[in-house]
C-alpha cells in the first residue's frame, strides 16, 4: 500500500488540505486548475461577485458534462448493439444458406 500525500489545493481563494494517495494528486490539481479558470471566465462573462453563485455555476457546468457524456455513451451503445444484432443476422443468413 502506498504512503499517503498531504497535498493542499486553492480553489475560490480558500484552502483545501487533503490526504490523497500519490496517483490522485495530477487529477486533483488539474481539476482545480479548471475550476479556477471556469470562475474567472463566469465572474468576467456574467458579472457574478458572489463565490457560492460562481461555485454554484461550475458544480452545474461540471454536472452537465458527465451527464451528457453518459447519455453519449448510451446513445453509442444502442448504435454499436443495433449494428452488431444486424451484422449477426447476415451471418445467420449466409450460414444457413
Amino acid at each position: 500500500m502506498s504512503e499517503m500525500l498531504k497535498i493542499k489545493l486553492s480553489i475560490a481563494n480558500r484552502v483545501y488540505p487533503l490526504t490523497i494517495a500519490p496517483e490522485q494528486e495530477e487529477g486533483l490539481r488539474k481539476a482545480a486548475k479548471e475550476i479556477e479558470a471556469m470562475i474567472k471566465q463566469f465572474e468576467q462573462s456574467y458579472s457574478v461577485r458572489d463565490k457560492q453563485d460562481v461555485l454554484a455555476m461550475c458544480a452545474l457546468q461540471f454536472a452537465s458534462q458527465v451527464e451528457q457524456k453518459q447519455i453519449d455513451k448510451e446513445s453509442v451503445s444502442e448504435h454499436v448493439e443495433e449494428k452488431l444484432v444486424a451484422l449477426n443476422r447476415l451471418l445467420h443468413e449466409q450460414l444457413n444458406s
